[in-house]
């Protein structure tokens, strides 16, 4: 599923973001990050790597790693990690938590209202909590169905 998102707005994000930071606006980092927009995916960067290389043939490997640890650090994406399996890039920046497909593999955003009243945690003694991400494992809607019909 394909997610628009206005060009100037992205790239005017993006600029903004990477300027805050101390670093430049380059054709490779408003690409990757275009990749990333285009689709709610949750690629790897191999991924990013072959759906960037479509319209710009000429992009590396390295590069596509370097754009998108650029990506992270400014957070315009976050590293989504699950398992053993490879880094995938979110380019959804709200808070929310993902469901895994144990069938597909696939990677799901699951949105929750952040203003809502959270669960109780309670960390051990000397424990700070910086970030947490809560993550469902199960079968999503298309295996469901995929399953359904066999």
């Amino acid at each position: 599923m394909k997610r628009k998102v206005p060009i100037d707005f992205a790239e005017e994000r993006l600029n903004e973001r990477l300027a805050r930071t101390g670093l430049r606006f380059t054709a490779q980092r408003r690409h990757v990050y275009g990749v990333l927009l285009e689709k709610k995916d949750h690629p790897s960067a191999e991924e990013v790597f072959m759906r960037a290389k479509d319209d710009m043939p000429d992009i590396s490997m390295a590069t596509v790693y370097n754009c998108l640890d650029t990506l992270v650090k400014c957070g315009l994406v976050k590293q989504v990690n699950h398992d053993r399996g490879a880094t995938r890039y979110c380019s959804n920046m709200r808070e929310h938590h993902h469901f895994y497909c144990d069938e597909c593999h696939g990677t799901f955003d699951i949105d929750y209202d952040p203003s809502a009243e959270e669960p109780e945690i309670h960390m051990p003694d000397g424990f700070h909590v910086r970030a947490y991400e809560i993550a469902f494992r199960g079968i999503c809607p298309d295996c469901a169905a995929r399953k359904r019909g066999k």
